[in-house]
């Protein structure tokens, strides 16, 4: 296989990702204790650059490189440079709390960008082999990260957990696309798209192969039945990789569903298979998702009940089957893993060494102890819940007028009525905060750069909630560009 300058072009932020993994891994060698900033300076810097890399290299078209293995479009720029956005931000908040409990050291930072890297892989895939292998790579750096605070004893079982589950559904996966292959005889998704359109495909194998499909797809996004992993990950894990877990896969995990079900499987007759399947997820994460989180007393795992609800809600978009759905979706997963960041923020600023701060009771009185912090929590607490102004209110809008305009309207009601249920458990976090007793008087304390990012991430909750046009049109033109 010959390479041209235009695939190494295309390809070239993965490259300096990689590459600079490896300098990290290096260069945290040689580094004492108190050395360690240098490795958080290498990761941070490696991000902004290959964000500025693909904004500098984005082009209106799509580009297919490495033999059409990889493709470059709109929907691939504006997800990547998510990520990169969402995975600095992890680092930086995440720096002290990895510091109080030893995990600020290299194999954090390079564990981060393989976990990027494998998204970035699985954003770009053009082929079905290019989209596992993206997902294997982002998922072995996500069991390992679970499993990183080696002493803790719940993080060791939150790994073995995820580890069995997330083998068993990478086996659906791989089963699925096997029986695609067997069914159309290609392995790229132009190719295996043109052959179902052709009539070409043995539509018994092909089914079969849409079935096991669904499945692995419902298990990457914790949605029902497939979220047994979610809740006991989410509480397991050291909160700065919770935080991780649940933002920035989220945006890859949309552009899976893109790539395997509206590019790959996209013909009329399988649209109208996998749309029934999908509902019953979405029908069923909605209504799981928010009941149970209302009996939660852990703030990680009430949060990891609204991720299963919030997937209901992004895979509507999807289920409308219309571009317009696809873009309100794509919005919706942008602004839940910008409210994720900010909720799970919240939670690592008022941890401190031996105190994680992830039970309800640990913000009672918060908006005594300080105002503006509790301020920041009430406007993320409002955009979970959909409350206007907020930018949740016009995600979940979004998604529900592209449910009805592709005649879906009984799924639009039952949306409002799980949203309606869901707001209880975010409006008894602002009650918690503005109404009881604070049961912790510590003093906040936490670097400077975190205060102003956090700030700004709780703001842009409101900001983008007041001028949303912005950021909605950069989605739908994503997906125009892609499709």
């Amino acid at each position: 296989m010959t390479l041209s300058a235009a695939d190494y072009l295309a390809v070239w932020p993965e490259i300096l990702v990689l590459v600079m993994v490896c300098v990290i891994l290096v260069v945290d060698l040689f580094l004492r204790e108190s050395q360690r900033v240098i490795g958080y300076a290498l990761a941070l810097a490696t991000l902004a650059a290959a964000a500025g890399l693909i904004a500098l290299s984005s082009m209106p078209g799509r580009v297919v490189a490495l033999n059409g293995m990889f493709v470059d479009d709109p929907l691939a720029d504006a997800l990547k440079i998510a990520v990169c956005l969402v995975a600095g931000v992890v680092v930086v908040y995440s720096r002290g709390y990895a510091t109080a409990r030893g995990l600020f050291k290299g194999e954090f930072f390079c564990l981060v960008l393989f976990a990027a890297l494998g998204m970035m892989v699985m954003i770009s895939a053009n082929h079905l082999l290019m989209l596992y292998l993206g997902l294997e790579l982002l998922s072995l750096s996500l069991y390992a990260l679970v499993a990183l605070q080696r002493d803790s004893r719940d993080a060791t079982e939150a790994a073995m957990k995820y580890f069995v589950l997330g083998a068993l559904a990478s086996g659906l996966l791989l089963y699925g696309m096997s029986m695609i292959y067997g069914a159309t005889g290609q392995l790229e998704i132009p190719k295996v798209a043109a052959t179902i359109a052709e009539g070409r495909a043995n539509s018994t194998i092909l089914m079969f192969g849409l079935v096991f499909l669904v499945a692995g797809v419902g298990f990457k996004l914790g949605a029902v039945p497939f979220h047994m992993w979610v809740p006991d990950v989410y509480q397991g894990a050291p909160t700065a990789v919770t935080m991780f877990i649940g933002t920035a896969p989220k945006l890859a995990a949309f552009a899976f569903v893109m790539r395997l079900l509206v590019e790959t499987l996209g013909a009329p007759a399988l649209v109208a298979e996998w749309r029934q399947m999908l509902t019953l997820l979405a029908v069923a994460s909605l209504a799981v998702g928010n009941v149970a989180a209302i009996a939660q007393t852990n703030l990680k795992r009430m949060l990891a009940y609204s991720t299963i609800s919030h997937m209901g809600f992004l895979l509507l978009g999807v289920i409308a089957a219309r571009p317009d759905g696809y873009g309100a979706a794509m919005f919706y997963a942008m602004v839940y893993a910008m409210t994720g960041l900010g909720a799970f923020g919240m939670i690592l600023l008022l941890a401190r060494d031996g105190f994680e701060a992830d039970r309800l009771e640990d913000f009672k009185g918060l908006n005594r102890r300080s105002p503006w912090y509790a301020f920041l929590m009430l406007l993320l607490m409002f955009s979970m819940a959909g409350v206007p102004p907020t930018v949740g209110f016009y995600a979940k809008l979004a998604v529900i007028e592209a449910v009805v305009q592709a005649g879906q309207v009984w799924l639009a009601i039952v949306a409002v009525l799980m949203s309606l249920i869901g707001a209880f458990y975010y409006l008894r976090m602002v009650k918690l905060m503005y109404f009881d007793e604070p049961s912790d008087t510590a003093p906040i304390s936490a670097d400077m750069g975190v205060r102003v990012l956090l700030s700004i991430n709780g703001l842009a909750a409101l900001a983008v909630g007041l001028l949303p046009g912005w950021l909605m049109a950069l989605c739908q033109k994503a997906i125009q560009g892609s499709l």
